[in-house]
């Protein structure tokens, strides 16, 4: 009873504002080890490569990933084993849910491309209906740790989801998608040591299921450091994976695209034509989401 406890009071710290306290050093880099995963699961890691250059400063990193050629054999293992290169999955927090993240790509009305971005239409309509679909493994409180815990499908667990299974496991399953963008914001109680650990743990589950991670840092600074941010970019940088620098993207804009509350992101409708809108947070996270997706579905598959 005490586990649970303890673990609800963790779940409920995510998505919200951190609170101010020391930031723990950045872990080792080049640890790619984990010793424990989610029940049932198999890792099957990429050990970075010896002749990788220095990843150095992630600030300075592309918004839009540059994918590693490891992609291509994880995307082929997973068409051979039977995934869908017409579906993602969305793995995270509340800066995920369908309410502002991509569903809007679903409805022709809801967003403007322009000229500049109108060669994003046809990764739009390759994925179809992923979009607006509301993943398993999403969720307000959703965090690194939770996610990989059969104990959150259990309040109440969702139709679709075996009992015992968590909710990335979950999602994997049910919806059976070639890449998963993975958008982990909270880290508690300023533990970057157990956040590297989760999620180098989910970006193992998700390689073992033949599934494309696309990792993205966050556009706040409420852990004083960009220490999440550091982390992410060096499991990125280990696991040959690609990384969207949200975090780039909404640095240049007025209040960095955040609200007062300094975590929240700021609104507007996904007109990426419009100046003033694209003064905005959203309309970036989902323009450069988009653009992430885009990258990766043309480097490691011939487009239809």
């Amino acid at each position: 009873m005490r586990s649970r406890i303890l673990l609800l009071l963790l779940l409920l710290t995510a998505c919200t504002p951190a609170q101010p306290g020391p930031v723990p050093s950045v872990p080792n880099p080049t640890a790619t080890a984990v010793t424990t995963i989610p029940e049932g699961e198999t890792p099957t890691p990429l050990a970075a490569s010896t002749d990788l250059p220095p990843l150095g400063d992630w600030r300075e990193l592309p918004v839009v990933p540059v994918v590693p050629e490891e992609m291509n054999a994880i995307f082929q293992a997973g068409l051979a084993a039977g995934r869908d290169p017409t579906r993602f999955s969305k793995i995270g927090d509340c800066q995920n849910i369908t309410t502002y993240f991509l569903a809007m790509f679903d409805d022709p009305g809801e967003y403007r491309l322009g000229d500049a971005y109108a060669y994003l239409q046809p990764t739009i309509d390759a994925f179809a209906g992923s979009w607006s679909r509301e993943s398993l493994a999403v969720h307000g409180g959703m965090n690194v740790a939770a996610v990989q815990n059969p104990f959150w499908t259990l309040t109440p667990r969702p139709a679709e989801c075996s009992s015992g299974e968590t909710p990335l496991a979950c999602e994997l399953r049910v919806h059976n998608a070639s890449y998963a963008i993975i958008s982990m914001e909270e880290s508690w109680s300023g533990d970057l040591a157990k956040y590297d650990q989760y999620m180098r743990m989910i970006v193992e589950s998700v390689l073992s299921q033949k599934v494309i991670p696309i990792l993205a840092t966050r556009a706040d600074n409420l852990d004083h450091g960009d220490g999440i941010n550091a982390v992410v970019a060096w499991i990125a940088y280990d696991y040959r994976v690609p990384l969207w620098n949200f975090w780039a993207a909404a640095y240049p804009l007025p209040y960095h695209g955040l609200t007062g509350d300094g975590f929240h992101l700021t609104q507007a409708r996904s007109y990426f034509d419009d100046v003033n809108r694209m003064a905005a947070g959203w309309p970036w996270r989902n323009l450069t989401a988009l653009q992430a997706l885009d990258a990766v579905r043309n480097a490691v598959s011939v487009a239809p």
